[in-house]
């Protein structure tokens, strides 16, 4: 404990973890460490008796839901898009070797009482039966022009500057109905809210693209992918990687205290009596809380179920999406299910989340309209957390704190903060050029 590291991070949540790989990599000097004694922080996989203990206390799970072990519940599920930040992340760094993937059944969006498939085509349009004849022919033109456009070719501009139109000029020059512009935003840029319209349309319009060549990539029902064994993977993978690179890794380590010289800038860790010193310091925000403020709460149902969502093709994975104005709420609500076909439960049983941003004391009213779409549930487990961002200046005092995880059901917004910490504590753009045959590759042997 008495050396010096160029970073200590504490907390192996997915995105310290993801830090601590890429810094190591970089050469730095890491140590890592947790004062739980297992990986993954509020990003963990829980098997049945821990998620039994976490909300019933020392009751037993019942023996109808099989055994425990069979379980790995996210505590923050999120699908990773196919040809995503996420996974660039995980090229880059090789993480892939450590990993199977498997591609997520289907994409839908709740649109007027019902669960349609998301199209995300200009083929898909045609098909859908979301709308009507004319709608689709104009939603198909306004996927041609996404599909065909290339930021450095003006040719596929049609004489527009993305960088100065915003997102609303865009989509009107098409007039598309409110509701497609709904599902547009919302189900395939992945918004959470509608401030993108009278934003410039690039990001708009790259974000409907990252879909549709995420959906490309693995001619599947959706343009997602996920790891057998749940997400509780991944922290593992990347502290693997760190560990190759020479991070060292403390479980288990009591009161991590961060030390802060007379200027206020950190200079190292002290646990069980021992200071490690650093240069900087990475982590969540639950070892830093004078550091973050609060800036939400998540609302959220798990459920254990014997079928898989219905109206979803009988996708033993997917993703629903119900719009915030479909529900008449603020935020968006997201629905998630995965299976015993990525090997999180024993055979026939499916896991489902139902989360939202919270606008009220009462998550399980305010959760009812995903969880009606569940149909018959096994179990149902209620909770709410907190959502915290830093308010600290990461140049004069040396942390670097993450934010709480959302409750989108995809990795988007997770890579955007990670990516965002990478360059402050390097000082450096993070390349994610990378060739991405390799994801395709690793989701492929997955599905054999």
């Amino acid at each position: 404990m008495d050396e010096e590291y160029d970073v200590i991070v504490l907390g192996t949540g997915l995105k310290e973890c993801i830090l601590s790989g890429l810094l190591s990599v970089d050469g730095l000097k890491v140590l890592h460490m947790d004062k739980n004694d297992y990986y993954g922080g509020e990003s963990s996989s829980l098997n049945l008796n821990q998620l039994w203990k976490r909300f019933r206390g020392d009751e037993q799970p019942p023996e109808k839901l099989g055994t425990s072990k069979e379980y790995n519940v996210d505590m923050i599920p999120k699908f990773m898009m196919a040809n995503g930040a996420l996974v660039r992340v995980l090229i880059h760094t090789n993480v892939t070797k450590y990993l199977n993937f498997k591609a997520v059944d289907g994409s839908f969006v709740y649109n007027k009482g019902k669960i349609y498939k998301v199209p995300a085509t200009d083929v898909e349009a045609l098909k859908s039966s979301l709308m009507g004849l004319f709608e689709k022919r104009r939603l198909r033109k306004f996927f041609i022009f996404v599909q065909d456009f290339e930021e450095s070719n003006p040719k596929t501009h049609e004489g527009m500057d993305l960088n100065k139109i915003t997102a609303r000029e865009l989509i009107s020059k098409y007039e598309l109905e409110d509701d497609t512009i709904d599902f547009i935003g919302h189900a395939l840029a992945l918004q959470i809210d509608d401030a993108y319209l009278d934003q410039p349309a690039m990001a708009f319009v790259k974000r409907v693209k990252l879909y549709a060549e995420s959906l490309a990539r693995f001619q599947a029902g959706s343009p997602y992918i996920y790891p057998m064994y749940g997400l509780g993977e991944l922290p593992q993978a990347f502290a693997r990687l760190s560990a190759v690179y020479g991070g060292t890794y403390m479980l288990n380590k009591p009161q991590c205290k961060v030390e802060f010289d007379a200027n206020g800038k950190a200079y190292g860790v002290t646990s069980e009596g021992e200071t490690a010193k650093c240069k900087k310091v990475v982590c969540d925000p639950s070892y830093l809380s004078e550091k973050v403020k609060k800036v939400g709460k998540v609302a959220r149902a798990i459920c254990i179920m014997s079928h898989p969502i219905p109206d979803t093709n009988d996708s033993h994975s997917c993703q629903v999406i119900l719009p915030q104005k479909q529900l008449g709420r603020k935020s968006d609500m997201y629905l998630f299910c995965c299976s015993y076909a990525h090997n999180v439960a024993p055979n026939g049983k499916y896991i489902a989340f139902v989360a939202t941003e919270a606008e009220t004391d009462d998550p399980q009213a305010e959760l009812k309209p995903g969880v009606d779409l569940l149909g018959p549930v096994d179990e149902i487990f209620y909770e709410t957390y907190d959502r915290f961002e830093p308010t600290n200046c990461p140049d004069a005092d040396g942390c670097f704190i993450s934010s709480s995880y959302d409750g989108t059901t995809h990795f988007e917004s997770t890579v955007v903060d990670v990516i965002s910490m990478y360059s402050k504590i390097t000082g450096k753009a993070l390349d994610l050029s990378v060739d991405l045959s390799a994801a395709s590759a690793a989701a492929a042997a997955a599905e054999e």
